[in-house]
């Protein structure tokens, strides 16, 4: 049922001081670059303990700085690293989650973000016979299983022939579902198949990947990343497009559904509601893109909108609502489950948007039915000054406090921290130039993730394809209060 102005009203009052993070309130208050009310500087330190782990050290192997104390190995490295079958580790590593393997093993799924026919890469995702949807896409997942000293590591296909893997989310009975941000039909770019589709991946059971079947209860269209409600079995979903800008969508399941490993993919194409969020202020304006919230605090009630195409046969599912029917934003990226609720990024507004900005992280919460923003950067005046950070994507949340977010910006890209009560520190940058000295480029973070026992930090710098893991001296990022 609709949310009324009154109810709104009400429960703002609540959610108004922000949302508590890992059992602290005022997260994300005031991130460097942001707009916050805080009159205490960005990088104060808290209980007389300094912020973060120090400065960053630059790496003699040119791969990624890291403070004092801390240490990375390469995982697996596109072109490098070998599958068990013996092809190279695929390209363009994205998103990753983590799982508990057997024997103290670390289980993790890497995307490939791996757009258009096979042709046009060099490290495709190998076509295994039975895990193949689409022989003429490139993309997919891979499954990599670090032993629990780090000192063996195996890869292989978890599926391939599908494009564009992007982010995705893992899921509370222990698989990963993987999203294409990609909306070729059959018949362009060479597809075969459609694609725009979510798809389950297991890591523990191989079997349970033969013949992939997309889950198009979920929809087709741009997917960026999905979480799911641990306590409501909602899934909720982001949508990286534009021209317009793209939705947040929300997907009830069906009435006596219950959720476990492979029911997703038996559902029937129109099985549950797939809806979009409408937002309204608290004095029940409606609003139109997320980036017109500019004061950290700000407070959305969320109506949903239940989409009629899901698997948008004439027209695309962002472009079936007219003006006053849905509220945009863009680059809806980063998805993550915590504290009852999901976090959800927009990593950057430009021409496409109301309201510039370098990103925004918003908090749902499905029992008040409300969004709240956590942190704004400002626009980013100089991309290539090391400290600057801007552009969030991928995010999780720590086991020492707060968030730790994989930057996707312009020019200088880092793996950094957000204590509860906003502050931000760096945490990894990434040295590789993938440039030239005149003009250098450095590749956006992605895949950032703790392994189950949060001693280990994964991610991935996405180009090439090098996935990383970090340890080092980790310790509580303590808030000021």
């Amino acid at each position: 049922m609709p949310l009324s102005r009154r109810d709104f009203a009400k429960r703002s009052a609540y959610t108004g001081a922000g949302v508590a993070l890992v059992g602290s309130a005022g997260v994300l208050a005031t991130a460097p670059g942001a707009l916050a009310a805080d009159k205490h500087g960005p990088q104060a330190a808290g209980h007389g303990r300094e912020l973060g782990y120090g400065p960053l050290v630059p790496d003699p192997e040119g791969l990624l700085a890291l403070p004092a104390g801390f240490s990375y190995r390469i995982i697996t490295h596109c072109g490098v690293t070998t599958l068990e079958s013996g092809e190279t580790t695929p390209s363009n590593h994205d998103g990753t989650g983590t799982f508990e393997g057997s024997r103290g093993a670390t289980l993790l799924v890497n995307n490939h973000e791996l757009k258009g026919p096979r042709s046009a890469w060099e490290h495709p995702v190998p076509l295994v016979e039975g895990l193949v949807y689409d022989p003429a896409a490139s993309g997919g997942c891979t499954v990599v299983e670090v032993s629990k000293h780090g000192d063996h590591v195996t890869e292989w296909v978890g599926i391939a022939g599908t494009s564009t893997n992007c982010a995705g989310g893992t899921t509370p009975w222990g698989t990963w579902l993987t999203c294409e941000e990609n909306t070729d039909r059959a018949g362009q770019n060479g597809m075969t198949k459609d694609h725009g589709y979510v798809f389950e991946v297991d890591p523990h059971d191989r079997r349970a990947n033969l013949a992939p079947k997309p889950i198009k209860a979920l929809g087709r269209f741009d997917h960026e990343a999905v979480v799911v409600d641990t306590k409501r079995g909602h899934l909720y979903l982001t949508e990286d497009s534009a021209g317009p800008n793209g939705l947040f969508y929300r997907w009830t399941p069906p009435q006596g559904f219950t959720h476990g490993r492979g029911k997703l993919r038996g559902l029937a194409e129109d099985a549950g509601v797939l809806a979009a969020a409408k937002c309204f202020d608290s004095s029940g304006r409606f609003v139109d893109d997320l980036s017109r919230a500019t004061e950290i605090g700000t407070v959305y009630g969320v109506d949903w909108a239940p989409v009629a195409d899901r698997d948008a046969k004439t027209v695309p599912v962002r472009k079936q609502f007219g003006a006053g029917e849905v509220t945009r934003a863009r680059k809806l990226e980063g998805l993550w489950w915590a504290d009852g609720g999901a976090y959800v990024v927009s990593s950057f507004a430009r021409a496409e948007s109301p309201v510039a900005h370098d990103g925004q992280v918003w908090f749902y919460d499905p029992k008040r039915r409300t969004l709240t923003l956590k942190v704004r950067f400002g626009v980013n005046q100089d991309p290539s000054r090391d400290g600057a950070f801007d552009g969030p994507d991928n995010i999780t949340v720590s086991p020492y406090g707060g968030l730790v977010i994989a930057e996707d910006g312009e020019g200088v890209q880092h793996l950094f921290g957000a204590t509860e009560d906003g502050r931000t520190y760096p945490i990894a940058r990434n040295d590789l130039n993938i440039g030239t000295a005149e003009a250098p480029e450095y590749s956006e973070f992605t895949g950032v993730v703790f392994s189950p026992d949060g001693r280990t930090l994964f991610a991935n710098i996405q180009t090439p394809g090098i996935m990383v893991a970090i340890t080092g001296p980790w310790r509580r990022q303590h808030s000021r209060g």
